[in-house]
């Protein structure tokens, strides 16, 4: 007896794609491998702030911030800053475009014979293709890249310059405000200091009272407390000002924390390269130093490459051709194989450039008044920025040679007479207030100061206090 036969499976159909699947399959990889696709850009975080919040208020803790790490953070997440460090990569990329080889150009195409439609032949069909070099090889010759290269180039110099411009006022802000927090820390220091003076005197009239004073006595120095207090109040909310000037100047992201500048960035002293003053030499350094003055000088000769460029485009751009073309197959064909080379290019018969030259030679025209103006206004502000810092410096140099000790010193010896009765309540509180204008003066003049020397550096293109 036969085993019953099993039936075999029928073998698999092995698949063959058709030839329009594999092109498409083909095109797809040369459009995937060429043309990704384009992602979106995350945007750029920045980095976390050195703050916490406080758990029970919500708000980020005090910070203190030193004048080099506030500089560090200027530089790095300044808004002034970034805007310019995203146009320098907006020139970089224009100088990859203009120096970019031109793609060539392939065309083609199938044809019938009209007569073939009604009839029977034997070469009905045809066909033809053409390559252009797009003018590479004529732009490689006469030098047209290269020179539209050479304008993108300079325009990427005359960027770079501009962010090394938008730094150097950056940073000169920067000190500024630093300084005019400190300065709002040391006026709130003083309006501290007298209201608490003040409330001892208070405290001493209200013993007195009413053997020694009368009640108005005692109402003015009660006033004068009240009014300290103000001050104080007043105090507090200036350094708020300034903190959260500051904390925009440096970038900070997200609740603005109390920061907390060091004090004695605003105490009196001399930068070594100010401390003999050499006019000439300073001006010269401006001009060298000066990014500004630089990017005018970059951009002059940007405008030269321009005019260059604008004449050289005089010579039509020629562009090559090969072209094959064929119409029928076999031994009689309609048309044999043929291959043909020719060269396109427009003839200059009516215009020659003409208006892009004079607007190249205009744009240089006035590049090279710009620069002059500019350099005449570093003249300019470095003169006024010397008058100011000599102002200052001789103005802070009297104050604490004798000012400020006369002041504290005619208040001390008040209030000592006034506790022993030889001195009026009206002595005392002139000496306070006297003490108080002397050293409020003295806190302005020092900010005077440093806003001079920081107008200096920005004069001169330098950093003289690090």
């Amino acid at each position: 007896m036969t085993a019953p036969r099993t039936p075999s499976l029928p073998a698999p159909r092995r698949f063959r794609a058709s030839a329009a699947v594999r092109v498409g399959f083909a095109t797809c990889a040369f459009l995937f491998l060429y043309f990704p696709p384009q992602r979106a850009h995350a945007e750029p975080t920045l980095q976390a702030p050195a703050f916490v919040p406080s758990p029970t208020s919500g708000q980020p803790a005090a910070q203190s911030v030193s004048l080099p790490d506030a500089l560090v953070l200027a530089r790095t997440r300044g808004y002034d800053a970034l805007v310019a460090a995203a146009a320098v990569r907006g020139a970089e990329a224009d100088v990859r475009a203009a120096g970019q080889t031109p793609n060539p150009t392939l065309s083609g195409g199938v044809s019938r014979r009209v007569d073939c439609f009604s009839g029977t032949c034997s070469t009905p069909w045809g066909g033809f293709a053409n390559l252009s070099d797009e003018g590479l090889i004529e732009g490689a010759l006469t030098r047209k890249r290269s020179l539209r290269e050479d304008v993108a180039k300079n325009a990427l110099d005359a960027v770079r310059y501009g962010r090394a411009d938008a730094e150097r006022s950056l940073v000169a802000q920067t000190k500024v405000q630093y300084v005019q927090a400190a300065a709002a820390q040391a006026r709130l220091e003083l309006s501290r200091e007298v209201a608490a003076s003040l409330q001892k005197s208070v405290d001493i009239n209200r013993v007195r009272y009413p053997r020694v004073i009368d009640e108005g006595q005692l109402a003015r120095v009660e006033l004068e407390s009240m009014r300290a207090q103000q001050e104080v109040e007043r105090a507090l909310r200036e350094v708020r000002q300034q903190q959260i000037e500051l904390s925009f100047l440096l970038g900070t992201p997200g609740p603005i924390p109390e920061l907390l500048v060091d004090r004695k960035a605003l105490d009196f002293r001399v930068p070594e390269a100010l401390k003999m003053i050499d006019r000439p030499a300073l001006l010269r350094a401006a001009l060298e130093h000066r990014p500004d003055r630089l990017q005018a000088l970059a951009r002059v000769t940007q405008t030269e490459a321009a005019i260059a460029l604008a004449r050289r485009k005089r010579i039509p751009d020629v562009a090559l051709l090969v072209q094959y073309q064929q119409l029928g197959s076999g031994d009689n064909p309609a048309q044999p194989p043929t291959l043909s080379v020719g060269v396109g290019l427009p003839l200059p018969l009516f215009y020659q450039q003409q208006g892009e030259i004079g607007r190249a030679e205009a744009d240089r025209q006035s590049s090279m008044v710009e620069r002059r103006r500019l350099e005449a206004m570093v003249a300019a502000e470095l003169e006024s920025a010397l008058m100011a810092f000599t102002t200052a410096r001789r103005l802070v140099e009297r104050y604490e040679s004798a000012l400020l000790e006369r002041a504290k010193r005619a208040l001390e010896i008040t209030q000592v007479q006034f506790t022993a009765g030889s001195a009026t309540l009206t002595d005392l509180l002139d000496a306070q207030r006297s003490y108080v204008s002397v050293n409020s003066g003295y806190l302005a003049e020092l900010l005077n100061y440093w806003t001079a020397t920081f107008q200096v550096e920005q004069a001169v293109g330098k950093d003289f206090i690090r």
